[in-house]
């Protein structure tokens, strides 16, 4: 057994080939910075091939994003890695909300970590694809809601400790800042496409303060189609 299979033994693998593959892809995100044992753990029991198309399963380890159809993908690994590890730098949240389900692989690391997630996705068949699929991979602590626009959030469910938006804002969303709780934060990306930038927004009562992170590339946040 390789090296690399051996360092990371919390790997649990459908396949001894799957749970390599997984190992390989968390050397490659420690390589790159991310040093949060508990996001690396949880990355390692979560298999991203069961998030893809199966004829994109030889690639579910790559650190890349993938399609996921819809005109969605599924997110680069360490851009999973890097929105998990900001969730837990203040503390574990109690709860949380995702603006973005997708393919419901983001929801399912933070699953591994936290007690509640919420997930709001507005493509129905996106969204009745994930439900199944959380529900056979056994994640009871997810709960996938449809919405007309994620922008919306789910207020009758608040207020959450930390709110995640997978998908880009063009302004800053005060519906979903109204929807924090007290010193809750959101970690969103703001700005037009080619112009994005992660923003952490820290509530304290009335008050929002934002802090810039790095130059990020997310696909849009649709305000409302219906």
């Amino acid at each position: 057994m390789s090296d690399t299979f051996d360092k990371h033994p919390h790997v649990r693998g459908y396949g001894m080939a799957s749970a390599r593959s997984r190992a390989r892809l968390l050397d490659r995100l420690e390589a790159l910075g991310i040093t949060d044992i508990r996001v690396l753990e949880a990355m390692g029991r979560v298999p991203r091939h069961r998030f893809v198309d199966e004829a994109m399963s030889s690639r579910a380890y790559d650190d890349t994003a993938l399609p996921i159809g819809y005109g969605q993908t599924i997110s680069q690994p360490y851009v999973v890695a890097q929105m998990t590890t900001l969730v837990l730098a203040y503390g574990l949240p109690g709860k949380i909300l995702e603006i973005g389900t997708g393919s419901g692989y983001q929801a399912a690391v933070l699953a591994e970590l936290v007690d509640e997630v919420y997930t709001v996705e507005r493509v129905e068949p996106l969204h009745n694809l994930v439900r199944r699929r959380l529900a056979d991979l056994g994640y009871r602590n997810v709960r996938a809601r449809l919405a007309s626009s994620g922008v919306l959030g789910l207020p009758n469910y608040g207020p959450f400790d930390v709110i995640i938006v997978t998908c880009g804002a063009a302004q800053l969303p005060e519906t979903l800042c109204e929807q924090l709780a007290e010193g809750g934060r959101m970690i969103v990306p703001v700005g037009e496409s080619g112009g994005q930038r992660l923003v952490v927004v820290r509530r304290q009562g009335d008050h929002f303060s934002k802090e810039f992170l790095d130059a990020v590339s997310f696909v849009p946040l649709i305000e409302n189609d219906r």
